[in-house]
């Protein structure tokens, strides 16, 4: 024992699965301080609610053998104290984490705790196996107890289970995928721990606020807790990341259906409030592409479109969508120099005579008229055709169904020439949305994302 790191391991028998309506029936905990056992603590704890045949058949503890025990509030204290200031080890921690959660806020208080998942950590030490059940690591291991669910009997098989496993991997290897999983969330001050746990673990767009009622940050994530949490981690990917952290002082979220509602949102809710700290998508206005003429005689060929400019209806002449004038300009450059164009007819040179590339042997010489006009046009069509703009594909508005994982949240998100017309949640916002006369103003990112979902497996509408 004398390789592990501080740790309480941590075992729950219950009534039930659901710590809304369930309650504590044992708790039994190990606690390790620089490699040695220095505390064992075990107790029946009264429900105050009725124990099934089914749960005293798995667990065999009886409505009799917790009768006179002490109720959660009066260990309450006790437990609090073993667990302060250390990382809790459980089997499927969410599960034990989440009864004491609510155990705690059912007498006032609030339990900010940091945990570590040994499902987890048997995932990543023995990923070559399918199932991580405590059954199946008693199996695969040759552990061996007398006391199977039961607390302190499964508490001790986790620590059988860690030694087992630093047998085989080395106590290193154990020890580095312990840290990992058991990193340090370091809170910014004010911000209330108990609210970041109401955030559910699902598809959103969270909005991070500092002093003032504007966001300084927006994010998505499908799994939004996890994300907003991993913002607060002790090592910072980035200085960006770490001040966020420390100015953040209140978070709010909004749920959606899917991955593709959240990424809608996020894109919307960054152009409107413009955080300080989402730069990429906060704006359209230097957003530009390229338009080739339609006409030989127009000159120059090439011109350049903003993206407040954008009309879908004529996207079969538009190429490319590019984030500043710079970079379009550069990458016709490119081209006009991989496909020996002139410069001229592109609108990057200016003045009489042959082209600058002409006179590097970089231009055919449709500028001095030894390539003709039409040949030299379809040349740079077909240079331009890999950064085409795709035509609207469809007869009129479709809608993209995107329901949660459990099927309860569904949304539709309603487009037309690639624009988002809005999402909905129910049949009445539908009508009202189909009947509603659309505003339609184009964005490169709605674009981008409209694109690829398209290219997937979505649940199509047509209108």
């Amino acid at each position: 024992m004398n390789w592990l790191p501080d740790l309480v391991f941590l075992d729950l028998e219950t009534t039930g699965g659901t710590p809304l309506h369930d309650r504590i029936t044992e708790i039994a905990l190990v606690r390790v301080e620089k490699g040695e056992i220095v505390d064992r603590w075990q107790t029946l704890v009264n429900p105050e609610i009725p124990i099934s045949p089914f749960i005293t058949q798995l667990t065999g503890i009886t409505n009799e053998m917790v009768k006179n025990a002490p109720t959660f509030k009066e260990v309450a204290p006790m437990l609090y104290n073993y667990l302060d200031g250390m990382v809790m080890a459980a089997h499927n921690v969410r599960f034990d984490h989440g009864f004491l959660k609510a155990e705690y806020k059912r007498i006032g208080a609030t339990l900010r705790q940091r945990v570590l998942c040994t499902v987890k950590l048997s995932r990543r030490l023995f990923p070559e196996y399918k199932s991580h059940s405590l059954d199946s690591i008693i199996n695969r291991h040759g552990l061996a107890t007398k006391a199977r669910h039961r607390a302190m009997g499964d508490v001790q098989l986790m620590i059988d289970y860690l030694e087992a496993a630093k047998h085989e991997l080395g106590s290193v290897r154990v020890l580095q995928e312990i840290s990992k999983l058991s990193k340090a969330q370091s809170l910014p001050s004010g911000l209330d721990a108990s609210l970041l746990d109401e955030i559910p673990d699902t598809a959103g767009v969270y909005l991070f606020y500092g002093e003032n009622e504007l966001p300084i940050y927006i994010g998505k994530s499908v799994t939004m807790r996890s994300r907003v949490l991993s913002h607060f981690n002790s090592d910072h990917a980035s200085s960006k990341e770490m001040k966020i952290a420390q100015e953040v002082k209140r978070v709010e979220w909004i749920e959606t259906a899917g991955e593709l509602g959240a990424l809608l949102l996020e894109s919307k809710l960054i152009k409107e409030k413009k955080p300080i700290y989402n730069r990429m998508l906060r704006s359209n206005r230097q957003m530009c592409s390229l338009r080739l003429s339609e006409k030989l005689s127009d000159s120059p060929w090439v011109s350049f479109v903003s993206g407040d400019d954008f009309q879908p209806s004529y996207f079969e002449h538009l190429y490319g969508t590019f984030r500043t004038k710079k970079t379009a300009m550069d990458t016709l450059r490119n081209l006009a120099t991989e496909h020996h164009l002139c410069g001229k007819l592109l609108g990057l040179e200016s003045g009489k005579g042959a082209c600058f590339g002409y006179q590097l042997k970089r231009c055919t010489g449709v500028c001095v008229g030894k390539e003709s006009s039409e040949i030299h046009y379809l040349r740079v069509k077909q240079a331009l055709v890999g950064l085409r703009l795709k035509s609207w594909p469809y007869a009129g508005r479709i809608g993209i169904r995107e329901k949660s994982q459990d099927n309860h949240f569904i949304q539709v998100h309603v487009f037309d020439q690639w624009c988002h017309l809005g999402t909905v949640e129910d049949d009445i916002q539908l009508n009202e949305a189909l009947q509603a006369r659309a505003e339609y103003s184009f964005d490169l990112d709605t674009y981008k994302l409209l694109s690829k979902a398209l290219t997937q497996n979505v649940e199509l509408i047509h209108f």
